[in-house]
């Protein structure tokens, strides 16, 4: 599996899922199976059927996480940096008026709504190693637009 670049506070919460599913969700699970065998013809029991495929759903989940937590790089802000780099908070503003500020993470951290976008993504690709004052065009429905990277946290 490749690199896994996340914030420690990403980290945490895959660390936290996790242990929800191996604590929590898993044993959870196994004694839905229990029931649903005690209940008889395993063939037509739907709840023994559902139990097993939600098991299949924890144990594939459980093993993408630590897959994911094994292989992570953590990123550090780099406040005193004057590129745009993974970890970085780049604030920049468009020709249309339109301000955007995103902090660059990795893909398994990366959530535009919260502000954080992957440097795999085409922005995030866009702003690795820019400056402030890099201009560049971003492609929206209306067409295109031009925008500026103004600060770089």
């Amino acid at each position: 599996m490749k690199e896994n670049y996340i914030s420690p506070e990403g980290l945490e919460k895959l660390k936290s899922e996790l242990e929800h599913l191996i604590k929590e969700e898993r044993p959870e699970v196994i004694d839905r199976i229990a029931r649903a065998r005690e209940l008889g013809d395993l063939s037509e029991n739907a709840e023994y059927h559902e139990a097993r495929e939600k098991q299949s759903f924890i144990e594939g989940k459980i093993q993408e996480l630590e897959q994911l937590i094994k292989n992570a790089i953590i990123i550090k802000n780099n406040k005193n940096s004057d590129i745009v780099g993974i970890g970085s908070t780049v604030q920049a503003t468009c020709d249309n008026g339109l301000k955007m500020k995103y902090m660059i993470v990795g893909p398994a951290e990366a959530n535009p709504a919260d502000g954080k976008i992957s440097h795999q993504s085409p922005m995030g690709q866009a702003f690795i190693g820019k400056a402030v004052g890099y201009e560049f065009e971003l492609t929206v429905p209306a067409g295109k637009i031009k925008c500026k990277i103004d600060k770089i946290e």
